[in-house]
């Protein structure tokens, strides 16, 4: 089999632009990265306004908020697999037929899949976010929030003028953290959908896996892999250089 191994230059990299399936990969995993990017950070955002306070029984609290980020991926990717199974028996569609609603595919409907999938995403991150977010907020000063409400400042003023600048270099981290965390999704793409239905939720590590250990194309996969790695490279670079720009301004 040695004698077939041959040097092929930079025509696997040439086909990264030329397959139709790399650069739907690379759509759905941009769109996964966004979607679940902003949806676990809002949510984040949002429990830990709500678990934030020097009551000591919110430990327990937080603690349960935190446990979708403990828990193994591969575990929480099947929890939720069978409660979108798409019969009329599985349990997210008994309850939107209680309320009226018919029955969905979830995961079988090629228009919604990936939707799902975010959805999965954005539970099992934004606990993870939640605890940076509180990490911030405990570092603001008590006394900025009690000077803006001397001045007339409201709950939504406060956090537009104090708390939210306050946040911008946490912002900033879970932006970096979360947008290399979609780009390098996997496991409960794979094991939710295995890429399907037809593909609509195939992502670059899915297609990188079918390319390698499947189709036994490992030159190929292990350039799509090389892309890979320059993408979160200039994405990371990026997000660096700005928050750098904006802590110089």
């Amino acid at each position: 089999m040695a004698g077939l191994d041959r040097w092929v230059g930079l025509d696997n990299y040439r086909r990264i632009l030329e397959e139709e399936t790399f650069r739907r990969a690379l759509g759905h995993t941009a769109v996964y990265a966004v979607a679940q990017t902003a949806g676990a950070i809002l949510v984040g955002f949002v429990l830990a306004l709500l678990l934030e306070g020097r009551a000591r029984t919110l430990w327990f609290v937080r603690s349960a908020a935190f446990l979708p980020v403990v828990a193994a991926v591969a575990v929480v990717a099947e929890v939720w697999r069978l409660l979108y199974f798409p019969g009329d028996e599985g349990l997210l569609n008994s309850v939107l037929s209680l309320l009226g609603s018919d029955t969905q595919r979830f995961l079988d409907d090629p228009d919604q899949a990936l939707g799902w999938v975010i959805a999965v995403g954005i539970w099992k991150n934004a606990p993870y976010d939640m605890m940076i977010v509180l990490a911030g907020l405990a570092s603001i000063d008590r006394q900025s929030y009690e000077s803006a409400a001397l001045d007339g400042a409201g709950l939504v003023r406060r956090l537009r003028h104090v708390t939210l600048p306050a946040l911008r270099p946490v912002v900033t981290i879970l932006l970096t953290l979360a947008a290399i965390r979609g780009m390098r999704v996997f496991t409960e793409v794979y094991i939710l959908t295995g890429g399907g239905p037809a593909g609509f939720t195939d992502v670059l590590m899915t297609r990188i896996y079918d390319l390698g250990f499947r189709a036994n194309d490992l030159g190929f996969a292990s350039a799509c892999s090389v892309a890979l790695f320059l993408l979160t490279l200039v994405l990371t670079g990026g997000v660096t250089w700005y928050r750098r720009r904006k802590e110089l301004s």
